[in-house]
């Protein structure tokens, strides 16, 4: 009994972070706010969240300016993410900008090949699936509307965004912990989407309760629970592992969509999310390979 329950801990962690981060896209959506303002009180409320544990137990994390650099160079990318993606779920569906915005992987891995670290065959493979599979479903949606390809290009865009937000934050992660880091990120990601918001007068108040309270699940889901439950897992899994399940958050946002929003996701374009979901994993995978390598030697 007690062997097993670190394992039956660990799935049921996985299966509320997909869950939770699957809920995202769907409250995006139902949400009767802008999109911008939606993504600054998402990071501003988290921020406050984790200010009282990062001000206190974890105070001294603040000290090493390298680390800190790389933290709000971190977070102006995740404001950038935040910025696009965001949009593109309000400006088209839900399936297709949470499939393109799951790319990130495969940016990871361009990113990776530029500073010398070249994917394997299997890398290589999957990223050419992914941006077939992503050609696939852009295509189809220039068919449908302008505004529909914007939203795909966006979504991209977030996808690039949340890349190079991940390779910042590999940097800072080497000195700071997962709180002190994430902090620090949404503190200034919250700071960015202010002042773009204030710049561009975004509307950041007079929302209806329903409004309010998907601001507030998004939060609690996808900002905090989400991210915490897939750390929380990675104690017991492998982070292949981890970012293959976390890959279900597209089916998971898109059934979501589908029940609770009657927002069907266009068929013609679903074997091109499919295909770029099977690159995506790939990538995922092809990584995990060429570290084992590399380990090895």
């Amino acid at each position: 009994m007690n062997t097993r329950s670190p394992h039956t801990a660990t799935a049921f962690a996985l299966v509320v972070a997909v869950l939770a981060v699957s809920s995202s896209a769907p409250l995006i959506a139902f949400a009767a706010a802008p999109a911008l303002a939606i993504a600054f009180w998402r990071n501003g409320i988290a921020t406050a969240v984790l200010t009282p544990i990062s001000l206190g137990p974890r105070r001294g994390e603040l000290r090493p300016r390298g680390a800190l650099m790389f933290c709000v160079l971190a977070g102006v990318a995740l404001a950038a993410h935040f910025a696009t993606w965001m949009p593109s779920v309000q400006l088209g569906s839900v399936a297709t900008a949470t499939a393109l915005v799951a790319t990130q992987p495969v940016w990871q891995g361009l990113i990776a090949a530029a500073q010398g670290r070249r994917p394997s065959a299997a890398g290589w493979l999957g990223i050419s699936l992914a941006v077939a599979g992503t050609a696939w479903a852009t295509g189809v949606d220039v068919s449908v509307s302008g505004r529909a390809v914007l939203s795909d290009v966006l979504a991209l865009l977030g996808a690039i965004a949340v890349a190079i937000y991940t390779a910042l934050g590999e940097r800072a992660r080497v000195e700071l912990s997962t709180t002190t880091y994430t902090w620090i990120c949404y503190g200034t990601c919250a700071i960015v989407l202010l002042a773009v918001c204030l710049i561009g007068h975004v509307s950041l108040g007079g929302y209806d309760r329903n409004t309010w309270l998907a601001i507030l699940a998004i939060v609690a889901g996808a900002q905090l629970l989400g991210h915490s439950m897939f750390n929380y897992a990675l104690h017991r899994a492998s982070a292949t592992t981890v970012s293959v399940l976390a890959l279900l958050e597209v089916p998971g946002a898109t059934l979501i969509a589908w029940l609770w929003l009657r927002q069907q996701p266009r068929l013609a374009a679903l074997p091109g999310l499919v295909i770029t979901m099977i690159g995506v994993a790939m990538v995922v995978l092809g990584a995990r390979s060429a570290s084992a390598v590399v380990e090895d030697l």
